[in-house]
Protein backbone atom coordinates (compact mmCIF):
# COMPACT_ATOMS: atom_id res chain seq x y z
CA UNK A 1 0.00 0.00 0.00
CA UNK A 2 1.20 3.47 -1.10
CA UNK A 3 2.21 5.64 1.71
CA UNK A 4 2.60 9.97 1.80
CA UNK A 5 4.43 10.92 4.15
CA UNK A 6 4.98 14.67 5.47
CA UNK A 7 8.40 14.29 4.90
CA UNK A 8 8.08 13.44 1.29
CA UNK A 9 5.96 16.78 0.83
CA UNK A 10 9.14 18.32 1.73
CA UNK A 11 11.01 16.32 -0.65
CA UNK A 12 14.88 16.25 -0.47
CA UNK A 13 15.76 20.03 0.76
CA UNK A 14 17.58 20.74 3.42
CA UNK A 15 15.74 21.59 6.46
CA UNK A 16 15.97 23.99 9.30
CA UNK A 17 14.29 22.04 12.00
CA UNK A 18 14.89 20.70 15.58
CA UNK A 19 16.05 17.31 15.78
CA UNK A 20 13.33 15.74 18.25
CA UNK A 21 11.03 16.53 15.23
CA UNK A 22 12.66 14.44 12.14
CA UNK A 23 10.10 11.59 13.48
CA UNK A 24 7.35 13.11 12.18
CA UNK A 25 8.39 13.78 8.70
CA UNK A 26 7.92 9.77 8.20
CA UNK A 27 4.80 9.89 9.45
CA UNK A 28 1.68 9.46 7.31
CA UNK A 29 -0.52 12.36 5.90
CA UNK A 30 -3.54 12.16 8.04
CA UNK A 31 -6.84 11.48 5.75
CA UNK A 32 -8.59 14.13 8.03
CA UNK A 33 -7.82 17.46 9.95
CA UNK A 34 -6.61 17.56 12.95
CA UNK A 35 -7.09 19.62 16.05
CA UNK A 36 -6.41 22.76 18.05
CA UNK A 37 -2.72 23.47 19.10
CA UNK A 38 -2.01 25.19 21.85
CA UNK A 39 -1.44 28.11 20.52
CA UNK A 40 -4.95 27.88 19.47
CA UNK A 41 -6.57 26.83 22.43
CA UNK A 42 -4.54 29.70 24.29
CA UNK A 43 -6.31 32.80 21.21
CA UNK A 44 -9.41 31.33 22.00
CA UNK A 45 -9.60 31.47 25.77
CA UNK A 46 -8.67 35.02 25.25
CA UNK A 47 -12.14 35.47 23.01
CA UNK A 48 -9.80 34.99 19.74
CA UNK A 49 -11.22 32.71 17.34
CA UNK A 50 -9.14 31.44 14.40
CA UNK A 51 -11.43 28.70 12.24
CA UNK A 52 -10.33 25.75 9.82
CA UNK A 53 -9.14 27.46 6.90
CA UNK A 54 -8.16 30.94 8.53
CA UNK A 55 -4.63 32.39 8.67
CA UNK A 56 -5.41 34.74 11.76
CA UNK A 57 -7.90 37.11 13.29
CA UNK A 58 -8.00 40.31 14.07
CA UNK A 59 -9.51 40.80 17.53
CA UNK A 60 -9.59 44.81 18.94
CA UNK A 61 -7.14 46.41 16.40
CA UNK A 62 -4.69 43.73 17.11
CA UNK A 63 -4.18 40.28 14.33
CA UNK A 64 -3.33 36.86 15.72
CA UNK A 65 -1.16 34.93 13.49
CA UNK A 66 -0.34 31.35 14.41
CA UNK A 67 2.36 30.11 13.45
CA UNK A 68 2.75 26.26 13.89
CA UNK A 69 3.81 23.02 12.70
CA UNK A 70 6.55 21.95 10.35
CA UNK A 71 6.83 25.03 8.31
CA UNK A 72 6.67 24.09 4.45
CA UNK A 73 6.82 26.99 1.71
CA UNK A 74 3.43 26.09 -0.12
CA UNK A 75 1.99 22.81 0.66
CA UNK A 76 -1.64 22.98 0.75
CA UNK A 77 -2.17 19.72 2.14
CA UNK A 78 -0.25 20.39 5.14
CA UNK A 79 -1.87 24.04 5.38
CA UNK A 80 -5.56 22.54 5.59
CA UNK A 81 -5.31 18.37 7.28
CA UNK A 82 -2.61 19.55 9.97
CA UNK A 83 -3.60 23.83 9.80
CA UNK A 84 0.46 23.91 9.88
CA UNK A 85 1.74 27.35 8.21
CA UNK A 86 3.78 27.51 5.21
CA UNK A 87 5.95 30.55 4.04
CA UNK A 88 3.60 31.58 1.16
CA UNK A 89 0.65 31.57 3.78
CA UNK A 90 2.83 33.79 5.97
CA UNK A 91 4.26 36.07 3.21
CA UNK A 92 0.47 36.68 2.17
CA UNK A 93 -0.88 37.69 5.60
CA UNK A 94 1.84 40.00 6.79
CA UNK A 95 1.47 42.15 3.46
CA UNK A 96 -2.11 42.19 4.30
CA UNK A 97 -1.69 43.32 7.62
CA UNK A 98 0.83 45.89 6.78
CA UNK A 99 -1.19 47.45 4.41
CA UNK A 100 -4.35 47.26 6.60
CA UNK A 101 -5.51 50.62 8.83
CA UNK A 102 -7.38 48.68 10.70
CA UNK A 103 -4.18 46.46 12.09
CA UNK A 104 -2.57 48.55 15.14
CA UNK A 105 -0.11 45.78 15.98
CA UNK A 106 0.11 41.99 15.42
CA UNK A 107 0.82 38.93 17.73
CA UNK A 108 2.32 35.88 16.34
CA UNK A 109 2.14 32.72 18.02
CA UNK A 110 5.18 30.17 17.94
CA UNK A 111 4.57 26.51 18.36
CA UNK A 112 6.84 25.07 15.85
CA UNK A 113 9.85 22.86 15.15
CA UNK A 114 10.82 24.57 12.23
CA UNK A 115 10.84 23.16 8.51
CA UNK A 116 11.91 23.66 5.37
CA UNK A 117 14.59 26.48 4.15
CA UNK A 118 13.32 26.85 0.87
CA UNK A 119 11.07 29.98 0.70
CA UNK A 120 11.53 30.83 4.21
CA UNK A 121 13.57 34.16 3.15
CA UNK A 122 10.26 36.01 1.83
CA UNK A 123 8.05 35.07 5.32
CA UNK A 124 11.12 36.28 7.42
CA UNK A 125 11.50 39.56 5.23
CA UNK A 126 7.63 40.55 4.98
CA UNK A 127 7.63 39.61 8.89
CA UNK A 128 10.65 42.11 9.07
CA UNK A 129 8.69 44.66 7.08
CA UNK A 130 5.59 44.52 9.04
CA UNK A 131 7.91 45.16 11.70
CA UNK A 132 9.09 48.67 10.58
CA UNK A 133 6.01 50.50 10.14
CA UNK A 134 3.78 48.41 13.42
CA UNK A 135 4.62 46.42 16.40
CA UNK A 136 4.99 42.62 15.49
CA UNK A 137 4.90 40.79 18.87
CA UNK A 138 6.39 37.12 19.30
CA UNK A 139 4.58 35.15 21.48
CA UNK A 140 6.45 31.38 21.91
CA UNK A 141 4.17 28.47 23.28
CA UNK A 142 5.32 26.02 23.61
CA UNK A 143 8.59 26.25 20.46
CA UNK A 144 9.97 28.44 18.22
CA UNK A 145 12.95 26.00 16.88
CA UNK A 146 14.93 26.68 13.88
CA UNK A 147 13.20 28.14 11.11
CA UNK A 148 10.39 28.96 13.39
CA UNK A 149 13.18 30.67 15.53
CA UNK A 150 14.49 32.35 12.12
CA UNK A 151 10.93 33.88 11.73
CA UNK A 152 10.24 34.87 15.06
CA UNK A 153 13.69 36.73 15.18
CA UNK A 154 12.05 39.51 12.82
CA UNK A 155 9.44 40.40 15.45
CA UNK A 156 10.16 43.50 17.37
CA UNK A 157 9.75 41.68 20.77
CA UNK A 158 9.75 37.83 21.49
CA UNK A 159 8.40 36.50 24.86
CA UNK A 160 8.49 32.68 26.08
CA UNK A 161 5.95 31.53 27.94
CA UNK A 162 7.04 29.63 31.14
CA UNK A 163 9.19 26.47 29.68
CA UNK A 164 9.17 26.94 26.09
CA UNK A 165 11.92 26.38 23.99
CA UNK A 166 13.51 28.72 21.47
CA UNK A 167 17.22 27.72 19.32
CA UNK A 168 18.07 24.91 17.14
CA UNK A 169 19.96 27.46 15.01
CA UNK A 170 21.51 25.83 11.68
CA UNK A 171 20.92 23.58 8.82
CA UNK A 172 20.52 19.91 8.21
CA UNK A 173 20.11 17.73 5.69
CA UNK A 174 19.19 14.29 5.44
CA UNK A 175 19.31 12.04 2.03
CA UNK A 176 19.25 8.70 1.04
CA UNK A 177 21.41 6.30 -1.60
CA UNK A 178 20.41 3.11 -3.30
CA UNK A 179 21.81 0.22 -1.36
CA UNK A 180 21.73 -3.49 -2.98
CA UNK A 181 19.53 -5.53 -2.58
CA UNK A 182 16.28 -3.04 -3.74
CA UNK A 183 12.69 -3.76 -2.62
CA UNK A 184 11.98 -6.11 -5.18
CA UNK A 185 14.62 -7.48 -5.82
CA UNK A 186 15.70 -4.51 -8.36
CA UNK A 187 18.67 -2.39 -7.49
CA UNK A 188 18.08 1.04 -7.70
CA UNK A 189 20.88 3.53 -10.06
CA UNK A 190 20.77 7.63 -10.05
CA UNK A 191 22.89 9.31 -12.85
CA UNK A 192 23.27 12.87 -13.12
CA UNK A 193 24.65 14.72 -15.95
CA UNK A 194 28.41 15.47 -16.50
CA UNK A 195 28.14 18.71 -15.09
CA UNK A 196 25.26 18.24 -12.60
CA UNK A 197 27.28 16.78 -9.50
CA UNK A 198 25.59 18.56 -7.04
CA UNK A 199 22.22 17.89 -8.29
CA UNK A 200 22.65 14.70 -6.57
CA UNK A 201 25.75 14.58 -4.26
CA UNK A 202 27.10 10.96 -3.15
CA UNK A 203 26.85 11.88 1.18
CA UNK A 204 28.92 8.16 1.57
CA UNK A 205 31.55 9.86 -0.26
CA UNK A 206 34.10 12.81 1.10
CA UNK A 207 33.77 14.90 -2.44
CA UNK A 208 29.56 14.33 -1.95
CA UNK A 209 29.58 15.63 1.83
CA UNK A 210 32.13 18.62 0.74
CA UNK A 211 29.33 19.68 -2.06
CA UNK A 212 26.80 19.36 0.55
CA UNK A 213 28.21 21.34 3.37
CA UNK A 214 28.76 24.32 0.63
CA UNK A 215 25.20 24.83 0.73
CA UNK A 216 24.56 24.13 4.19
CA UNK A 217 26.52 26.36 5.50
CA UNK A 218 25.54 28.98 2.86
CA UNK A 219 21.97 28.93 4.37
CA UNK A 220 23.41 28.91 7.80
CA UNK A 221 25.09 32.06 7.39
CA UNK A 222 22.01 33.79 6.17
CA UNK A 223 20.23 32.12 9.41
CA UNK A 224 22.50 34.02 11.38
CA UNK A 225 22.95 37.21 9.47
CA UNK A 226 18.81 37.40 9.91
CA UNK A 227 19.13 36.74 13.69
CA UNK A 228 21.82 39.12 14.28
CA UNK A 229 19.94 41.65 12.14
CA UNK A 230 16.86 41.24 14.04
CA UNK A 231 18.31 40.73 17.53
CA UNK A 232 20.67 43.52 17.15
CA UNK A 233 23.54 40.76 18.44
CA UNK A 234 27.08 40.88 16.33
CA UNK A 235 27.13 37.61 14.15
CA UNK A 236 30.27 36.75 15.95
CA UNK A 237 28.47 37.12 19.64
CA UNK A 238 25.36 35.33 17.99
CA UNK A 239 27.95 31.94 17.51
CA UNK A 240 29.27 32.11 20.89
CA UNK A 241 25.39 32.46 22.19
CA UNK A 242 24.35 29.82 20.58
CA UNK A 243 26.52 27.61 21.87
CA UNK A 244 27.10 26.20 25.37
CA UNK A 245 30.54 25.33 25.71
CA UNK A 246 33.14 27.72 24.48
CA UNK A 247 33.57 26.00 21.08
CA UNK A 248 30.77 28.20 19.03
CA UNK A 249 30.83 25.00 16.27
CA UNK A 250 29.09 23.45 18.92
CA UNK A 251 25.94 25.64 18.44
CA UNK A 252 22.58 24.15 17.78
CA UNK A 253 20.96 23.59 20.93
CA UNK A 254 17.88 24.82 22.59
CA UNK A 255 17.43 26.95 25.45
CA UNK A 256 14.62 28.01 27.68
CA UNK A 257 13.90 30.23 30.64
CA UNK A 258 16.21 32.68 32.09
CA UNK A 259 18.88 31.32 30.18
CA UNK A 260 17.08 32.24 26.43
CA UNK A 261 16.65 35.42 27.88
CA UNK A 262 20.46 36.51 29.16
CA UNK A 263 21.30 34.72 25.84
CA UNK A 264 19.54 37.89 24.20
CA UNK A 265 17.27 34.89 22.57
CA UNK A 266 14.10 36.32 23.86
CA UNK A 267 13.37 39.62 25.59
CA UNK A 268 11.05 38.09 28.50
CA UNK A 269 9.53 35.03 29.76
CA UNK A 270 5.76 35.68 30.78
CA UNK A 271 2.02 33.41 31.14
CA UNK A 272 -0.23 33.57 28.23
CA UNK A 273 -2.65 35.06 29.95
CA UNK A 274 -0.40 37.88 31.31
CA UNK A 275 0.74 38.19 27.74
CA UNK A 276 -2.78 38.62 26.40
CA UNK A 277 -3.46 41.20 29.06
CA UNK A 278 -0.55 43.37 28.74
CA UNK A 279 -1.40 43.39 24.50
CA UNK A 280 -5.01 44.65 25.57
CA UNK A 281 -4.00 46.90 27.58
CA UNK A 282 -1.68 48.28 24.82
CA UNK A 283 -3.81 48.13 22.21
CA UNK A 284 -7.14 47.83 23.00
CA UNK A 285 -9.73 50.81 21.70
CA UNK A 286 -10.53 52.22 25.60
CA UNK A 287 -14.07 53.70 24.13
CA UNK A 288 -15.44 50.24 23.13
CA UNK A 289 -18.10 48.55 26.09
CA UNK A 290 -17.97 45.29 24.30
CA UNK A 291 -14.82 43.98 22.07
CA UNK A 292 -15.65 43.45 18.11
CA UNK A 293 -13.72 40.73 16.57
CA UNK A 294 -14.19 39.64 12.83
CA UNK A 295 -12.03 36.72 10.76
CA UNK A 296 -10.29 37.27 8.26
CA UNK A 297 -10.75 34.48 5.55
CA UNK A 298 -7.53 33.34 4.43
CA UNK A 299 -7.44 32.15 0.88
CA UNK A 300 -5.99 28.54 0.02
CA UNK A 301 -2.67 28.35 -1.37
CA UNK A 302 -2.33 28.56 -5.08
CA UNK A 303 0.79 26.03 -5.07
CA UNK A 304 -0.40 22.01 -5.26
CA UNK A 305 1.62 19.70 -3.25
CA UNK A 306 3.32 16.91 -4.67
CA UNK A 307 2.40 13.43 -3.62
Amino acid sequence: MSRTTIGALLGGAALAISEAALPFLNADLPDQETGASLATEALQGAGVEIGRGERFAVHRGVAYVPVRGILSPNSALLEKYMGWATYHGLTETMDALTASDEVRAVVMFFDTPGGAVIGIQGAAEAIKACAAVKPVHGLVHPLAASAGYWLASQCREIIASPGSWVGSVGTMLTGFQPMQPGSGGDQGFILTSQHAGAKRPDLSSEDGRAVAMVRLDAMEAEFHAAISEGRGISVEDLKSKLSRSEDSTKGGDVFWGADAVARGLVDGIETVAAFMARISELYAPKSQARSQAYLARASAARAQASL
